[in-house]
């Protein structure tokens, strides 16, 4: 088995660099047994031989998906590299693309923690960016959507690093090529039924929309997010205080951005001083936004805000068990 050629080692070590600085004690790799994920397995090991461990979800989805788990458990074998096969059953309701990545990422999270890395790392490379950056402007994302795949994340005390983003899929495929592996073919990845397949054969029909400058633009507008995010940070000092379960917020001359990020932060502050937990959808911000800024009142997410020169954020009975605003009119 060839291992990748050296300037690609180099470029890929430079890469894990910027987003670790000093090296973990153990890295882990998430390997499905696709191209990219062999590939990145094969680099990581290139580079920290010693550190490196990986682990398999088995989905149960399809029925190669145990023979593919098994694949690559004997890959790691001949790699010297500890593996882990994970389980996990996917929920039967809502999108099943949804449903069975927040397993990938409970079980592969879970085992990191047990396993003591510190640091896992994901094959995302810019052309998956740059069908994420489509599919988000197609359904109308704001910035943070916008910003695409995150380079470094945290998922619940683990850091999720993407080293590939600024390499494309032939790429990656051509390290597994020449290292003489043949990487397992999901079919799912070429059906027209979801919508990142639709959008991953609209850039490879067109030159116009290069994949390498729409990761670039979506790094672009990641920076830009992350300077709101500052900007909101320190408004929340200024312009928000706490009476008991309520948050109260003076909005006067804040961008409409600065105001949604804060009427975010205030409702969870206030589910959480109600102890409120799970998550919520966000689907009627905007018109939650509107409605305070009118002077009205709306019900999001189990909290009960109300515009005036000051906004206000309590908790509230459901109202809507969607989790969308329920719009109450203006008070006289």
């Amino acid at each position: 088995m060839l291992a990748p050629a050296p300037d690609l080692v180099t470029r890929f070590r430079d890469n894990l660099a910027a987003l670790t600085g000093a090296p973990p004690a153990r890295l882990g790799v998430a390997i499905s047994g696709g191209p990219d994920s062999l590939a990145l397995l094969l680099l990581a090991r290139a580079v920290w031989p010693e550190r490196v461990v990986a682990a398999t979800v088995d989905h149960g989805l399809r029925p190669e998906n145990a023979e593919e788990a098994a694949f690559v458990a004997d890959l790691c074998v001949q790699l010297d590299v500890s593996h882990a096969t994970l389980s996990g059953r996917v929920p039967d309701t809502g999108s099943v693309q949804a449903g069975a990545r927040d397993v990938r990422y409970r079980l592969l999270r879970d085992w990191a923690v047990e396993a003591g890395c510190s640091h896992l790392a994901t094959a995302h490379h810019a052309d998956d960016q740059a069908e994420t950056l489509l599919m988000r402007l197609a359904r109308g994302s704001g910035l943070p959507g916008l910003a695409g795949i995150r380079q470094v994340r945290d998922l619940g005390g683990v850091t999720i690093l993407r080293p590939l983003l600024g390499w494309r899929r032939a790429e990656l495929a051509e390290i597994v090529a020449v290292a003489g592996l043949t990487a397992v073919d999901d079919p799912s990845n070429r059906s027209p039924a979801y919508d990142r397949t639709r959008f991953r054969a609209l850039l490879s029909g067109t030159e116009e929309l290069p994949p390498l400058r729409l990761a670039r633009a979506a790094a672009n507008l990641a920076d830009c997010d992350d300077a709101l995010g500052w900007a909101a940070h320190n408004a929340w000092g200024e312009r928000v205080r706490a009476e008991g379960e309520m948050q109260m917020l003076d909005p006067a001359g804040l961008p409409r951005e600065i105001r949604r990020r804060l009427v975010r932060r205030a409702i969870e502050g206030a589910r959480d001083s109600a102890g409120l937990q799970g998550s919520w959808r966000e689907d009627g911000m905007d018109r939650l936004l509107e409605t305070l800024e009118n002077g009205g009142r709306a019900s999001l997410a189990e909290v009960l805000c109300t515009g005036g020169p000051v906004w206000r954020f309590a908790p509230a009975p459901p109202r809507n068990p969607s989790g969308s605003a329920t719009v109450q009119p203006k008070a006289r």
